[in-house]
């Protein structure tokens, strides 16, 4: 007699080729619909499921983890943030939870020089000129921008996709400067020519662009406070692809109407899918759909990710990308 498949219950859309090697595998259970699932489908699936594929739209607190089954044993996130999973939670009801990390590096760090050109060069302003009908024709004084060579890049947290923009920002040009918890290796310092600072404080007062690449947990919300954002030069732009609540948005929102900051390229929100109504005001700001990592190649890796760890904690072995609280 075959083993018996586990029941995966998959909370949103995945590429088509991984929800077909889902269904091969396990007895997988797809959300043809796409819509995210609400606070009692997710406590009705969670009751009737071996494995949870989640995503980063599902709030899997402590009350939710509570009315859990005793048939889940695996919350495999599609993902490689974990911060809308209360991760403690789920280890004190010996619930696994996996994620995805490592895939997603390369196209976000892609997505943060984006917009680093983006905002400095004032491209968005510059198509809504055009497709508006303001363009009028080349003029010496319109729409200037800010040149990105030789511009100091400060980068929020060192790990891998904060290095991998930094390599990027080298070959651009850029000086680079970061804060982390602790300095790189010296042979990644050395590589990339970096200058670490272990006050935070100093290095916004000092750079001309700031790049966020930090993780959400307690200890980083609000890190870019309205009194932190006040510190950097007016002249100065900020890039976030990590995650909106570490930023004061509402500080930010007033700090770019009042000319104190003069850009932001964010791909993140505090309260998403919402965007501040300020934000969306100020053409010297720079929105996009949180689309860091939505690229077809990554979108997919993810998805196979997730399907290793499903398969190897079905073998009775452990994941290997499973997330512990010590390691948040």
């Amino acid at each position: 007699m075959a083993p018996r498949k586990p029941k995966v219950i998959v909370t949103r859309r995945l590429p088509d080729s991984v929800e077909t090697r889902m269904r091969e595998l396990f007895d997988a259970e797809l959300n043809v619909s796409d819509e995210p699932m609400s606070r009692k489908a997710l406590i009705e699936a969670m009751g009737r499921c071996d494995v949870l594929a989640s995503t980063i739209t599902d709030r899997i607190d402590a009350g939710l983890i509570e009315k859990a089954g005793e048939r889940l044993k695996l919350i495999a996130n599609f993902g490689a943030g974990v911060d809308h999973i209360d991760v403690a939670a789920a280890a004190a009801r010996g619930i696994l939870v996996t994620n995805t990390p490592g895939v997603l590096t390369e196209d976000t760090a892609d997505l943060t020089m984006t917009l680093m050109m983006v905002t400095l060069r004032r491209v968005i302003e510059g198509s809504n000129a055009v497709q508006s009908g303001e363009f009028a024709g080349w003029a010496p004084t319109w729409m200037l921008g800010r040149r990105i060579t030789g511009k100091r890049l400060g980068i929020i947290g060192m790990g891998r996709i904060g290095t991998a923009v930094a390599r990027r920002a080298k070959a651009f040009g850029l000086q680079i400067h970061y804060h982390n918890r602790k300095p790189v290796s010296s042979r990644v310092a050395e590589e990339l020519g970096a200058t670490y600072w272990d006050s935070l404080d100093q290095m916004l007062a000092r750079m001309d662009i700031i790049s966020v690449h930090s993780p959400h947990t307690p200890a980083t919300y609000h890190l870019l406070s309205g009194r932190r954002l006040k510190l950097m030069p007016k002249h100065a732009i900020l890039i976030n692809t990590a995650r909106g609540e570490i930023i004061d948005e509402v500080a930010l929102a007033d700090l770019l109407a009042s000319g104190d900051l003069a850009g932001a390229g964010l791909d993140v929100f505090e309260q998403e899918p919402r965007v501040n109504p300020k934000l969306l005001k100020n053409p010297n700001a720079v929105l996009l759909p949180h689309m860091g990592s939505a690229t077809v190649e990554a979108r997919v890796e993810m998805g196979e990710k997730v399907i290793i760890n499903i398969k190897v904690w079905m073998d009775g072995e452990k994941p290997p990308d499973r997330v512990l609280p010590q390691m948040l």
